[in-house]
């Protein structure tokens, strides 16, 4: 089978399966004659092991690691229960940081003081980041209302 037969069996493009081929995921192929790539079913089959590994979250780093146990048949349970523990163990990890981004996102809307329609600037308005590693910047000056008396830039009719 050619390339473009392989890519449409193994929904893909061309262009993925001269990537992954020139990654080290896909064997490359023997090659006919007139210098087309020639595939065989093998291919097929590890073409879809990758597609599939990638569809569980596992990196093309990843999935390299594994692929010389698989083509040599060492590829046991235990390792795959590894793999996917670890995989698990990852999601569950990034799904933390995102439930705290979640809460920090929250109580900046829950500290708007701002009315709907106020214009804001980054002036003096960055927070320190909150050690979450989401790098949150809060425009926590912004959002309250100017002090009495001091006019800003949007209130006194002045263009930037």
């Amino acid at each position: 089978m050619n390339i473009s037969q392989l890519a449409r069996a193994c929904q893909v493009s061309t262009d993925t399966v001269r990537y992954y081929e020139k990654q080290g995921l896909l064997a490359a192929p023997a090659r006919q004659e007139n210098g087309y790539r020639s595939y065989e079913p093998a291919q097929v089959e590890q073409l879809r092991f990758v597609r599939g590994a990638q569809a569980l979250g596992f990196s093309l780093q990843e999935i390299r690691a594994v692929l010389p146990l698989l083509s040599q048949g060492r590829l046991g349970r235990a390792q795959i229960e590894q793999q996917l523990q670890a995989k698990m163990a990852q999601i569950d990890a990034h799904i933390a940081q995102l439930q705290q981004l979640k809460v920090e996102l929250a109580a900046t809307f829950a500290s708007l003081r701002c009315a709907p329609d106020s214009r804001l600037s980054t002036e003096d308005a960055l927070a320190p980041d909150s050690g979450s590693g989401a790098g949150v910047a809060v425009l926590k000056r912004s959002f309250a209302p100017p002090p009495r008396g001091k006019k800003t830039k949007a209130s006194s009719g002045e263009r930037e």
